[in-house]
């Protein structure tokens, strides 16, 4: 494919004569490798799940570690990845960071058919899983080249939301192909469960591998590395000076550390809350209503302003965390389910609406890193947030004081939306 020679979606003309057919092809390939890539990072919020009963012996806590250590390495992995677009182009990253998932599809899909496995090969594993994670970085601060300021929550709603849909993908197939001898036995064994039924866990891996090699081919041959997007890591560093680099990173880590951070914990904390519940069966509701609407966050965005958005969001996500609790010590998981269902709703509305605000708040060039960036921090909440109700349960027996916290952190951030963007005398109205 000829390379694009200039680049200014901007320019009305260039933007309706070329710009847009390039923009749509790039979007619409980044979009299933984003969606693997989330497939991928959050294999474990499933696969932990059932390990003990297939014969492993690990304990709550080292599962809840499984389940948490992709988001560190992949938020980790985030703040490097943010710069890779920039040094190799949009293109060329897409293409290395997508045929990386491999490593951890194929490692899983061996190492959970040995129940003597190491507890540290699995946490290896885990670790590798942060590819995915740290992929969403150098995803969105490529696409983000790609459109007009007009378009960009859209566009990026588009790409993150239907990649977020790879957590919902994972949580609602693997529970499928684990039950089904798909590959015939060519992979490998069925285990037993405790009750005596066959599963095939390395399914939940290997079901992925094709799809990884597919998109990695389509990626190399349709996508598109951008001439003037190319940037050093210096030019891309002077958004560290910008204090609203660091406010915008609070505010997404309020939205999206909470979905990713949720979504890794949410089979594991149906399980110990709810007992007598599959959660297996209803944990992926959650990532699919937080992911399908973050479109609709970043178009509502457009149009209203993603900072009036973010504020009453905020005061919904508030609420739903206190109908958690409320139901939680109530022992009614019908509440419990519908008010965790609201709180994912929330969070995937402000995931939409806060990076509308970054391309508001920041130049083009700037907006591309700060995209990246604040998604890196954010991602911490995958780890975090399994972490801390693993720390809750251990210390209370229940989750409620970590819940109690969350609560904490929406406030603080609802003060911070207002005071410096949504208010009538803002610094930034965005």
């Amino acid at each position: 494919m000829k390379g694009i020679s200039q680049w200014n979606p901007e320019d009305s003309v260039f933007w309706k004569a070329e710009g847009k057919l390039h923009a749509q092809r790039n979007l619409w390939i980044s979009v299933p490798s984003l969606f693997l890539a989330f497939v991928v990072w959050q294999i474990w919020s499933v696969v932990a799940v059932k390990l003990n009963d297939v014969g492993f012996h690990y304990t709550a806590s080292e599962l809840f570690t499984l389940a948490a250590l992709p988001g560190l390495v992949g938020a980790t992995l985030r703040i490097f990845f943010t710069f890779m677009p920039g040094i190799f182009g949009g293109k060329n990253w897409t293409v290395i960071s997508t045929a990386a998932l491999l490593m951890p599809a194929l490692g899983i899909g061996f190492a959970v058919q040995n129940p003597e496995t190491s507890f540290t090969t699995m946490a290896i594993l885990a670790a590798l899983c942060g590819i995915g994670g740290g992929n969403f970085s150098s995803s969105m601060a490529n696409i983000s080249f790609f459109f007009p300021r007009k378009l960009k929550g859209t566009a990026n709603g588009l790409n993150a939301g239907i990649g977020n849909l790879g957590v919902s993908a994972v949580q609602f197939i693997t529970p499928i192909v684990i039950m089904m001898g798909s590959f015939g036995g060519i992979v490998g064994s069925a285990q037993l469960m405790k009750d005596g039924t066959e599963v095939w866990i390395q399914n939940a891996a290997f079901i992925w591998v094709i799809p990884i090699i597919i998109i990695t081919i389509i990626s190399a041959f349709g996508m598109d590395n951008l001439p003037n997007a190319k940037q050093s890591f210096k030019e891309q560093a002077v958004i560290f000076k910008n204090k609203h680099t660091w406010i915008m990173s609070w505010l997404y880590t309020m939205c999206f550390g909470s979905f990713i951070g949720y979504a890794a914990a949410f089979p594991l904390l149906i399980k110990s809350e709810f007992p007598d519940i599959n959660p297996l069966q209803l944990a992926y509701l959650g990532p699919l209503v937080g992911a399908s609407v973050r479109p609709i966050g970043g178009w509502i965005a457009d149009k209203l302003g993603g900072a009036k958005v973010t504020f009453w969001d905020i005061i919904i996500m508030i609420a739903a965390t206190a109908g958690v609790i409320y139901f939680l010590n109530d022992k009614n998981f019908t509440g419990f389910l519908i008010m965790f269902l609201i709180l994912f709703f929330t969070t995937g509305i402000a995931n939409g609406s806060t990076f509308r605000m970054i391309p508001v708040i920041f130049e083009p060039k700037q907006a591309a890193p700060v995209l990246g960036f604040t998604a890196a921090i954010a991602a911490y909440g995958a780890f975090l947030i399994p972490k801390m109700f693993s720390w809750s349960i251990t210390v209370s027996g229940a989750a409620d004081l970590a819940l109690y916290l969350f609560i904490a952190y929406y406030v603080i951030s609802l003060v911070i939306c207002w005071y410096y963007y949504s208010r009538k005398n803002a610094e930034v109205k965005c």
